[in-house]
């Protein structure tokens, strides 16, 4: 087993090493890299096994996060919005009209919250609609997850503030943030540090780039460059009070669970979606939390502002969900919060069949 580290260890590192090393070789799972923010800091980053044949995965590998890019896109749009530049609520057709929708009057109640929230009624991707662009319901009255409503988002934020989406993201989040292990678009830099995706059985095939912005999906960057964002939005910058409470606050309403487990008896778990994260209330906690997965891809981050703590995990593998537990375990994770978040986030032990983004 290849194993590196940065940052610093920790005592409590012991039991998360073993479990991680164990987990790797039982699952076919080729990397991890994990990041820990705890008490509003980074105390540890660290890269279990192959980012590559014959190469070792390390805290500088970079991992393609799919649809973990969302919450980094939608915060852009928060910064805007905080500084007055766009409005979350103003109708986006003055700006832009997808040419596939000109037609649709419903196009005309599209607004950046309704974006953010999945409530466009457009599916995930166009390819569901025959390739063009359609209403599968009207827009603020439908929940439908899709990758299509920010890329809507993000060609309105461009024509709107007359500058690209990816440079208003380095100005606004990365640059601030410190984010310097983070594009959206294929770089030079990236050469050598790209971790391969790999199938069920650890076979690996080569990694997708994006040639032009994805608002939505296949970003690559660090888990420590992602607690870097986390910790930017824990303490606010870039935003006012007020937009800060809109972000964590349920945009739509999901359906309450209840954990049926001994350990997890009297414990509620509600879960709904922000503006740009989903969010969950875990007793007395408030997380914001997101996945991210492609076939030979899977990416979990969740974090607690008001704890100022959060874990973000990274793999390269198409089984990578089935190293999530025990990293959880390692961390010293409330055993019934891991089972309310992994069952928020359908995570099971299974192989991913498909190629998926969430």
């Amino acid at each position: 087993m290849i194993y590196s580290e940065l940052i610093r260890q920790k005592e409590s590192r012991t039991g998360l090493d073993a479990d991680v090393i164990g987990s790797l070789i039982d699952t076919s799972v080729s990397s991890v890299s994990i990041a820990r923010i705890e008490d509003g800091a980074i105390v540890f980053s660290a890269a279990f096994g192959s980012q590559s044949c014959g190469r070792a995965a390390t805290p500088a590998t970079l991992y393609n996060i799919a649809s973990m890019t969302k919450p980094i896109s939608a915060e852009v749009v928060l910064r805007l919005a905080s500084s007055g530049s766009i409005s979350l609520d103003e109708p986006m057709h003055p700006y832009w009209i997808d040419p596939d929708i000109t037609k649709d009057d419903r196009h005309k109640l599209l607004t950046p919250r309704i974006a953010l929230s999945h409530q466009t009624g457009f599916p995930n991707w166009r390819a569901e609609t025959g390739g063009v662009l359609a209403f599968k319901g009207t827009p603020g009255l439908v929940y439908a997850y899709s990758g299509e409503g920010y890329e809507y988002l993000a060609r309105f934020v461009e024509k709107r503030m007359g500058a690209s989406f990816e440079d208003l993201a380095q100005s606004l989040v990365l640059g601030p943030a410190g984010m310097q292990d983070t594009s959206y678009t294929k770089r030079r830099w990236f050469c050598g540090r790209v971790a391969f995706p790999t199938n069920c059985r650890g076979i690996s095939f080569l990694p997708v780039f994006a040639q032009k912005l994805v608002a939505s999906h296949l970003m690559y960057t660090t888990t420590t460059d992602y607690a870097k964002f986390m910790l930017s939005v824990m303490n606010s910058v870039g935003v006012s009070g007020a937009f800060a409470t809109e972000r964590s606050t349920v945009q739509l309403n999901q359906k309450a669970c209840a954990s049926t487990l001994p350990q997890a008896k009297g414990s509620i778990c509600e879960s709904g979606y922000g503006l740009g994260w989903e969010i969950m209330k875990f007793r007395d906690r408030t997380l914001l939390w997101h996945t991210g997965r492609d076939y030979g891809v899977f990416a979990i981050g969740y974090f607690s502002p008001s704890n100022r703590a959060g874990t973000i995990i990274f793999t390269n593998s198409a089984n990578g969900a089935r190293v999530v537990r025990p990293v959880m375990e390692g961390l010293a994770e409330d055993p019934a919060f891991i089972d309310c978040l992994l069952a928020r986030a359908r995570i099971d032990r299974g192989c991913a069949k498909q190629y998926s983004t969430s």
